[in-house]
C-alpha cells in the first residue's frame, strides 16, 4: 500500500461499537473482495472489501474476519485469519501480512492461516447460536458478480443449518456513516491530495488541450501523493460533454470558449474525495457562463447549510429543488407557468437539474447510511448542485465535502479548493 500506516485504535474501535450492537451468543464474518480475471492471467487491480477493512485494517486478499465477543473461549473472541506468506510468495508476489504484522495493524491478537479456518470456524460454530452474515444492502447496490462473501455464506449456512441467521448490514450503515475523528483525518487527507490536482491543471489548461491529458496530470499528482489514483472513474467533460451526466471517454478535444466540467478526486488510505468543479478552457468566463456558474455556486452555499443533525435526506432534497427553481426562474430557464404546471413527481427545475444534491461518502464514493434516519453529526456528505443546459452548450456542477457539526454549519473539508469563479479565473492566467 502507498498510505502510511493507519493507528490500530479506529479498528479496535469499530470493532468495539460493532460487538455491542449483535445479538447474544452470535458471531459474525467478513470476507476480503476477491481478485477478478480479466481474461487469460490478467486480473483487476485488488480493491479490498470495505467492511473488514473497516473493521481491521486488512488490506489484501484471502482474508477473514470473525467476531465472537460472547465466546466462552476468550482467544476466539476476535479471529483473524490470512493466507500463509512464505518467503516464495514474497518474491513472486511481495510481502503480505505476517501474524505480527496482522497483530500491529489491526489490534487483533489471534491470528491463523487460513487452513486453519473451517476447523476453527467449527469449533466457534458449537458455541454460538446466531451467525451475521455479511449481505450488500446499499441502496445504489446493483451486482450481478458472485462474490467471496456470497459464497462463503453459502458454504456456511449449507454446512450449518441450525443456527439463526441475521444481517450485519443494518448495523454496518449506522457504524460507517457516522465517521471516527481518525477518519475525518484520513479523508481531509484524500481532499488534500485532490486540492493538489485541481491547482495543477488550473495552470496546464487551454485551448487545444485533451480532455485524457487532463486526466493523466491529475492521476501524475494523486499517485504522487500517496494515492493509488482516483477515488472513482473521472469525468473530465468540456464542452456539451457536461450535460452527459456520467461521461468517462475523456477523449475529446478542449475548445476556446467551453466550460470543462470536472469532477475528479483522489483516494487516500481507501477513503473517497470527490470534487467537482467547472472552468473555462480559455481562462475567462462569458457572462453568461458566470451567471449560471454563480447560480449553482448559490445554491450550493445555501444547500450546505441545511444539512444539520435532525434533517432528513428526502426533506433537505425538497428544500434544495426550491432554491434551484428560484435560481432557473432568475436564469430565464424556466417560468411561473412552468413551476404552477410542475409535476410534483418531476418537478420543472429538473429539467436541468436532475440529480440528487447529496449522498454519504467515506471508504465507499457513495458510502453507507440509512437515508430514513435523521441525519447525525460526524456524517460527511458532498453537495453537488448542477445546471445543465444541453441547448447552450454547456453545463456546471459544483461539489464539495462537508462533515455535519453538531452545532453551525457544517465544516468544508474541500474549503481551500478554489471555487469563486474570479479566483480560478485569476489563478488561470497568472
Amino acid at each position: 500500500m502507498k498510505y502510511l500506516p493507519i493507528d490500530s485504535s479506529l479498528f479496535v474501535k469499530n470493532r468495539k461499537n460493532f460487538a455491542a450492537q449483535m445479538k447474544p451468543n452470535s458471531m459474525a464474518v467478513f470476507n476480503s473482495n476477491d481478485i477478478y480475471p480479466i481474461s487469460a492471467d490478467s486480473t483487476m487491480p485488488f480493491e479490498q472489501h470495505r467492511d473488514i477493512f473497516y473493521l481491521s485494517g486488512v488490506d489484501q486478499e484471502e482474508s477473514v474476519l470473525v467476531l465472537f465477543p460472547d465466546c466462552p473461549n476468550e482467544e476466539l473472541r476476535e479471529v483473524l485469519f490470512l493466507r500463509e506468506t512464505n518467503e516464495h510468495i514474497a518474491v513472486w508476489e511481495g510481502e503480505k501480512l505476517t501474524k505480527e504484522a496482522a497483530f500491529t495493524t489491526s489490534g487483533i491478537k489471534t491470528v491463523y492461516w487460513l487452513q486453519d479456518l473451517e476447523k476453527v470456524i467449527f469449533e466457534m460454530s458449537t458455541y454460538c447460536d446466531t451467525f451475521y452474515i455479511n449481505t450488500n444492502e446499499h441502496y445504489r447496490a446493483n451486482v450481478e458478480t458472485e462474490t467471496r462473501e456470497d459464497r462463503f455464506t453459502k458454504w456456511l449456512l449449507a454446512k450449518y443449518p441450525g443456527h439463526s441467521v441475521a444481517k450485519s448490514n443494518p448495523i454496518l450503515q449506522r457504524l460507517r456513516s457516522v465517521k471516527d475523528q481518525i477518519e475525518l483525518d484520513l479523508m481531509q487527507h484524500a481532499c488534500n491530495i485532490t486540492e493538489k490536482g485541481f491547482r495543477r491543471i488550473l495552470s496546464f489548461v487551454k485551448p487545444g488541450v485533451w480532455e485524457y491529458e487532463i486526466e493523466a496530470e491529475l492521476l501524475h499528482e494523486f499517485v504522487r501523493n500517496r494515492s493509488k489514483g482516483f477515488a472513482y472513474t473521472p469525468i473530465i467533460a468540456s464542452g456539451n460533454n457536461a450535460n452527459v451526466l456520467h461521461y468517462i471517454e475523456n477523449n475529446q478535444q478542449c475548445k476556446e470558449g467551453d466550460l470543462i466540467l470536472f469532477d475528479i478526486a483522489a483516494e487516500y488510505a481507501n477513503y473517497k474525495s470527490d470534487l467537482s468543479r467547472t472552468i473555462p478552457v480559455s481562462g475567462r468566463y462569458t457572462q453568461r457562463q458566470k451567471d449560471v456558474y454563480n447560480a449553482v455556486l448559490r445554491v450550493k452555499n445555501e444547500a450546505t447549510k441545511l444539512l444539520v443533525p435532525g434533517a432528513f435526506w428526502k426533506e433537505y432534497h425538497v428544500e434544495v429543488g426550491k432554491l434551484m427553481t428560484s435560481e432557473l426562474l432568475g436564469l430565464g430557464l424556466i417560468d411561473k407557468a412552468d413551476v404552477q404546471n410542475e409535476d410534483p413527481k418531476w418537478p420543472a427545475y429538473k429539467k436541468y437539474f436532475m440529480h440528487g444534491t447529496s449522498h454519504h461518502i467515506g471508504l465507499d464514493t457513495h458510502d453507507y447510511g440509512l437515508l430514513y434516519e435523521p441525519i447525525e453529526a460526524n456524517m460527511v456528505f458532498t453537495v453537488e448542485p448542477g445546471i445543465y443546459i444541453p441547448d447552450e452548450g454547456f453545463g456546471v456542477r459544483l461539489e464539495d465535502d462537508v462533515v455535519v457539526q453538531s452545532q453551525g454549519e457544517p465544516f468544508n473539508l474541500m474549503g481551500n479548493i478554489p471555487i469563486e469563479a474570479d479566483e480560478i479565473e485569476e489563478l488561470m492566467n497568472s
